[in-house]
């Protein structure tokens, strides 16, 4: 990790690893879809960019604007991208999207054909407000804090949101019951007490968010929580954490060196080279049904209460489980997603599922988005400029 100016400053000699892995992409892929990351017309950081018009005119990749018009301004932020950009960057892009419109497309048509005066770019089309969104897992943390739950729940799950929060699409499941309700809690603010469940979800780095864990207060509410008789569950990084001290001997995450952990858990991690990563079928050891999901981690996590894993994969024990079955940790990311194994789970917190498969849902909900885009894209267009 970096502070946000040693990261610009870095960020020239990032490029070529960047284009060494989108050859790698290239080659085992017929379609690469780049996502740029902020804004085209972030020109007062282009001369170091490689996330947006500076990766795009290193690898010669066309370039397609997607214009927000639920914000507000869609028509100036396309026309002002055109007229700031300089014409390196401005030949580069092929059209634009504008996504998001609530309401008769057509009244829209005036807007594209002034887009059209301003930029000479053609429209690819105007998505639609897309209700079936939201039953997506969300794309990224910042969505996170917008996050409300409407309905009375009979388990309130508290996900503390660490800054370098990751795979946090792992609670969708349990957002989705409808007698959950999921609250992911913001630096400055306590875990609330009448959560049953706490859930620290994966990181990016253990150690750099287990200070800042620290720093929120959020390790003397968790053992309060512990002290109350509430349950808690740690994935991935947030298992490493629940430990009683995590090793980093080489370095991997920043200065070497070993810290103490929550102890909530009797293991230890030490991080290691090689990075886990694959996918996994399982069995639960509490409730025998089968766990479906993946490993994505480095780090191995050892100690007494290993000897009551989470799951067995085939002969392996995978996770911990402290002696009252209070406290538990696993490497495996979607854990909740595995129906069978939710349903066991939450019956123990007196919660009935409505026996649907959530992975359906999210299937359903995106052949659902993808025929709307069919009908509102010119996919041919799309298709031709990326050839």
């Amino acid at each position: 990790s970096a502070r946000a100016r040693d990261y610009q400053r870095s960020k020239g000699a990032l490029m070529a690893p960047v284009l060494e892995s989108f050859e790698r992409l290239r080659k085992e892929a017929d379609l690469v879809i780049v996502e740029g990351a902020g804004s085209p017309a972030e020109i007062n950081l282009r001369a170091r960019d490689i996330a947006n018009m500076g990766f795009a005119t290193e690898a010669d990749v066309p370039v397609v604007l997607v214009g927000d018009i639920d914000r507000g301004g869609v028509i100036a932020a396309l026309a002002g991208t055109h007229l700031i950009l300089d014409e390196a960057d401005r030949r580069m892009i092929v059209g634009y999207i504008v996504n998001k419109f609530r309401g008769d497309l057509s009244l829209f048509d005036d807007g594209i054909a002034a887009i059209h005066d301003f930029t000479g770019w053609p429209s690819f089309g105007v998505v639609p407000w897309l209700s079936e969104a939201h039953r997506l897992p969300p794309e990224d943390s910042v969505a996170l804090a917008r996050r409300t739950s409407v309905l009375p729940a009979k388990l309130r799950v508290a996900v503390p949101m660490l800054s370098r929060i990751a795979n946090f699409d792992d609670l969708d499941p349990l957002s989705a019951e409808p007698e959950v309700e999921v609250v992911f809690v913001p630096p400055g603010e306590r875990l609330p007490r009448d959560a049953g469940l706490i859930v620290l979800p994966g990181s990016k780095s253990t150690i750099g968010d287990l200070a800042f864990l620290r720093r929120q207060g959020w390790d003397e509410d968790l053992k309060a929580h512990r002290e109350r008789g509430g349950y808690i569950v740690g994935l991935c990084g947030g298992y490493q954490m629940l430990g009683r001290s995590v090793e980093d001997p080489e370095g991997f995450e920043g200065a070497a060196g070993r810290v103490e952990g929550l102890g909530l858990l009797d293991v230890e991690t030490v991080m290691q080279h090689q990075k886990a990563l694959r996918e996994v079928e399982a069995v639960s050891a509490r409730y025998r049904v089968p766990v479906t999901g993946y490993e994505i981690h480095i780090g191995r996590t050892e100690g007494e209460d290993c000897a009551r894993p989470v799951a067995m994969i085939g002969d392996r024990a995978e996770g911990a489980t402290s002696g009252d079955g209070r406290v538990s940790g696993t490497y495996l990311h979607g854990l909740f997603g595995s129906d069978a194994f939710r349903a066991r789970f939450l019956s123990e917190f007196g919660i009935e599922t409505g026996g649907g498969s959530y992975r359906a849902q999210v299937e359903t909900a995106l052949d659902d988005i993808a025929l709307k885009l069919e009908r509102h894209l010119d996919c041919d267009a799309l298709l031709a400029a990326a050839r």
